[in-house]
C-alpha cells in the first residue's frame, strides 16, 4: 500500500462471500456464543462508557439483535463470525439500553483514535447497513425488497419482477495537482461555502461511460480551468460516508492557467511546498486525517511516505 495505516482499509475478516447464500449456516453462527454482534444507530456506532464501540457476545447479543431492523454479516476471523445490527428504528434512547451502551458517535470522529481493523470493521457495518435502509423498494417497478444473503443482497418482491439490487458504490477521484516547472506547486481550491481558508485538493464523482483518469481530467478541467496531462494512480480509500469509493491520483499540469468555474469553486490558486508544509504544522492543516486526500498532500509536502509513481496514463 502506497499510504500505510489509511483509515478504512484494514478489514480483519475473511468476508466469507460463500457462507451469505446458507440460511442455515448463517442462523448457526448467529446462534455461536462466540459471535461478535455490532450495534449501530442510523449509522452512528454505540459506545461504552470509557469511549469503546459496543460489541456484543452470547445472550446479550441474541437480545439485541431481536429488536435489530437488519442483521448483516461482516465475515469470520478465523473461526469467529461478526455481524452488524441495524438499530435505526427506535429512538436512541432505546438504542443504548439495548446495547448498554452510553452514547452513540460520528464514526468519522472516532476513526483515528481506534485500531485500524476495528475501523475499518465499523466502516463496512456502516456502509453495508446504510445500503439496505435505502433500498427497501425496487427502482424498477416501486415493489418492496427483502433482504437476502445475509445482508448482502435484497430482491424485489413484486410478482412480475424479481429483480435483484446488490450494495451500491460511488467511485469518486480526489486529485494533486502539480504545476509545471521546477519549483514544486500544488493545486488547491476553496469551493462555496468554505471558510476564508478553507483550501482542499479537487475531487469529483465518476460519470457514466467515464474512466478513472477521465474523470480526473474532467474535473480539473471544468472546476479549475486547469489541463493536465499525465495522470498517476496513487491508492484507494473505501468511503462509506454513505457509499463512495476514493480513489488518489497524482496529475501534472500542462501550464499555469487557472480558471474557476464559479459554480463548485470560489477560488483557487498554487501553492508551493514551503507554504504546504506551514499549513500543515500551523495553519488549517491538510484536510481530514482519515482521508486519503489528506495523505495525498502531506506525502506531497514530506510528512509522510512519497506517493510512488505507477500506473501512468
Amino acid at each position: 500500500m502506497v499510504f500505510p495505516g489509511l483509515a478504512y482499509t484494514a478489514a480483519p475478516h475473511d468476508r466469507a462471500a460463500s457462507l451469505r447464500a446458507d440460511p442455515a449456516r448463517v442462523a448457526d453462527l448467529l446462534g455461536r456464543e462466540d459471535s461478535e454482534v455490532l450495534p449501530l444507530w442510523r449509522d452512528r456506532p454505540l459506545l461504552t462508557a470509557d469511549g469503546r464501540p459496543v460489541r456484543l457476545t452470547g445472550s446479550s447479543a441474541r437480545t439485541l439483535l431481536a429488536r435489530a431492523g437488519q442483521t448483516a454479516l461482516l465475515g469470520l476471523d478465523g473461526t469467529t463470525a461478526s455481524f452488524a445490527a441495524d438499530l435505526s428504528e427506535v429512538e436512541e434512547i432505546e438504542a443504548l439500553r439495548l446495547a448498554t451502551a452510553h452514547a452513540s458517535a460520528d464514526l468519522r470522529g472516532l476513526a483515528t483514535t481506534l485500531p485500524e481493523p476495528l475501523a475499518a470493521t465499523l466502516a463496512y457495518a456502516r456502509g453495508l447497513l446504510y445500503w439496505n435502509r435505502h433500498a427497501r423498494h425496487c427502482g424498477t417497478c416501486g415493489a418492496a425488497t427483502a433482504s437476502a444473503e445475509a445482508g448482502h443482497l435484497r430482491v424485489c418482491q413484486g410478482p412480475d419482477c424479481g429483480r435483484q439490487l446488490f450494495p451500491r458504490i460511488e467511485p469518486a477521484v480526489i486529485v494533486l495537482v502539480e504545476g509545471p516547472g521546477p519549483q514544486p506547486r500544488c493545486l488547491l481550491a476553496r469551493h462555496h461555502g468554505a471558510g476564508p481558508d478553507g483550501f482542499s485538493l479537487l475531487a469529483g464523482f465518476v460519470e457514466i461511460g467515464e474512466s478513472l483518469e477521465g474523470s480526473v481530467r474532467r474535473e480539473v478541467g471544468e472546476e479549475a480551468g486547469v489541463t493536465v496531462g499525465v495522470v498517476t494512480y496513487q491508492g484507494s480509500q473505501g468511503w462509506p460516508f454513505p457509499a463512495g469509493l476514493m480513489v488518489g491520483f497524482v496529475a501534472q499540469a500542462v501550464d499555469d492557467t487557472i480558471a474557476v468555474d464559479g459554480r463548485e469553486l470560489t477560488e483557487a490558486r498554487w501553492f508551493t511546498r514551503a507554504e504546504i508544509v506551514e499549513r500543515v504544522r500551523n495553519g488549517p492543516g491538510s484536510g481530514p486525517a482519515d482521508s486519503i486526500g489528506g495523505r495525498l498532500l502531506r506525502s506531497w509536502a514530506g510528512f509522510d511516505r512519497p506517493p510512488l509513481p505507477h500506473a501512468e496514463v
